[in-house]
């Protein structure tokens, strides 16, 4: 998971897309980058840190021109303290390329080899981006040899990549002099939307970018999502040109942008996250009154800040009150992207705060967006206990997460998962809840179907185990499982090894 953002306009550039990258900043905080083009030439600045601390007024000013790209990193594996593997990617040939995305190469290992075995190009980083965007720059010098370069010529181009790379994308790159490229993969897992605006001079301004919270919080309308498979080439003078790419295409957007990632505030292949969330809420409420009888139940507490939305409809539809808990300490970051466990652990009192006057002799349901690794959970039921709270009920919005994700989240291997071989039961103990409520995986997909009929499915792999590209393998876990067991007594000082654990299967993700 990552954000990422490309615009084409009229004026300067630099502050729009700061501004778009503050609004996509959940999507990643550690690192960000910016690239504009002033004719044919290139200005860089990329860091390790929060958009905030990365840009200041000296590095604002060295970045004019009219378009540009940035992006905010997630890593889930690579190298995640390497500023070199901080995004925007440079190649100069052909034509001077730049390139951000969003996504998890599952074959960047097989090619890396054939770059170098083959187009005799050379990857320095463990970067799939840096794969990704090699591969792009050989398919468009291919096609330049036989043709100008023209938005045909470009939309083979990403034909061919499609035909080469598997995985997840969102792709927006820059083409010196020429203009901006997007692309999304065949399944459109992760997203990618487009919006237009008036720019101050009274030009055409557009913007691509992964949520439309960035497009509407920067004054753009938008316009629709890139379709799974499709390009879409904007030219200097803000023209939009599109064609599908792919053969097969189909629409399975990731359900845990729906549970997790994405702002409430987005519309996400014409699906309002916060209404999926809602509908989470009043699946899950179906669930718990099978469970525990609500009259057991005296509030509803949310754990901040995803689980809202869920924990309101839920309250409503069982009659009890929801109540706000937690305070939620902004300036620390969020555990699920934090490197080591330890850190993890410590982090979470760090982080929420427990409001003693909504626990004290109360029954309380507390809801989350998902249980991982299950050490927050069993800390924050922890907490409402010491608050004061009779009896803690906890309940998720999601299924079991049960298996690794390959696709550009932060999920570890299948042992580290705590639903992974445990009953609901199993886990209830483990977390020192007193009642335990998933949100049951059919139902779920289908409240969030039901808001856009063009859904044909979801890549859902951390809730059901299937790998909709088709190229993962148990064998492929095996081998992960392997290397982090090899690492396992470094864990409490490195990185976070899920992080690093998919090294030679999956470069680096998001």
């Amino acid at each position: 998971m990552c954000g990422i953002v490309g615009v084409i306009s009229r004026t300067p550039v630099n502050q729009l897309i700061y501004d778009a990258l503050l609004l996509l900043q959940h999507r990643g905080q550690d690192a960000a980058g910016i690239v504009t083009m002033l004719g044919t030439k290139c200005f860089m600045h990329k860091a390790r840190g929060m958009v905030r601390d990365v840009f200041r007024t000296r590095n604002m000013r060295g970045l004019p021109g009219t378009v540009g790209l940035g992006q905010v990193r997630y890593p889930t594996a690579g190298n995640a303290y390497s500023e070199e593997e901080a995004q925007p990617f440079y190649v100069n040939a052909p034509f001077g390329i730049v390139l951000v995305h969003n996504g998890n190469l599952t074959n960047a290992h097989a090619l890396k080899k054939e770059l170098f075995d083959v187009d005799r190009r050379h990857i320095n980083t463990e970067s799939d981006t840096e794969v990704l965007i090699n591969i792009l720059a050989h398919e468009l010098e291919m096609v330049a040899r036989d043709l100008p370069l023209s938005p045909d010529a470009m939309f083979k181009a990403v034909s061919a990549v499609d035909k080469r790379i598997k995985g997840s994308y969102a792709v927006v790159a820059l083409i010196a002099g020429h203009g901006l490229l997007a692309f999304r993969d065949p399944f459109g897992i992760r997203p990618l939307c487009f919006g237009e605006a008036v720019s101050t001079d009274g030009g055409a301004e557009v913007m691509v970018a992964s949520e439309s919270v960035a497009l509407e919080g920067t004054g753009h309308k938008l316009v629709r999502d890139v379709a799974p498979g499709e390009a879409i080439f904007v030219d200097l003078e803000g023209n939009i040109y599109s064609k599908q790419c792919a053969d097969n295409p189909s629409l399975n957007p990731c359900m845990f942008e729906y549970v997790y990632l994405a702002r409430p505030d987005s519309i996400m292949d014409g699906v309002s996250v916060y209404q999926a969330r809602l509908n989470m809420g009043e699946t899950l409420a179906q669930r718990l009154i099978s469970t525990i009888p609500p009259n057991e139940i005296d509030v509803v507490i949310p754990i901040p800040e995803s689980s809202r939305p869920s924990a309101m409809q839920l309250a409503q539809k069982i009659g009890k009150p929801y109540r706000e808990g937690f305070v939620k300490n902004r300036y620390v970051g969020r555990t699920f992207i934090m490197p080591g466990q330890g850190v993890r652990k410590k982090s979470v009192r760090q982080k929420l705060n427990a409001i003693g006057v909504e626990f004290k002799g109360r029954n309380v349901l507390l809801v989350d967006d998902s249980i991982v690794r299950g050490t927050t959970s069993k800390e924050i039921v922890q907490m409402a206990r010491d608050a004061g709270a009779r009896k803690v009920y906890m309940a998720s919005a999601a299924p079991p997460v049960r298996f690794p994700n390959v696709y550009g989240i932060d999920m570890p291997t299948k042992v580290e998962l705590i639903a992974h071989n445990r009953t609901t039961e199993e886990i209830r103990e483990f977390i020192g809840a007193d009642a335990l409520i998933y949100q049951d995986i059919v139902a779920m997909k289908r409240v969030v179907a039901q808001l856009n009929p063009r859904l044909t499915g979801f890549e859902a792999s951390c809730f059901d185990g299937t790998y909709i590209t088709g190229d993962v393998s148990a064998a492929d876990f095996d081998a992960i499982a392997t290397q982090r067991s090899s690492q396992g007594n470094e864990e409490e000082d490195a990185p976070d090894r899920s992080r690093l654990a998919l090294q030679g299967i999956v470069h680096e993700g998001r």
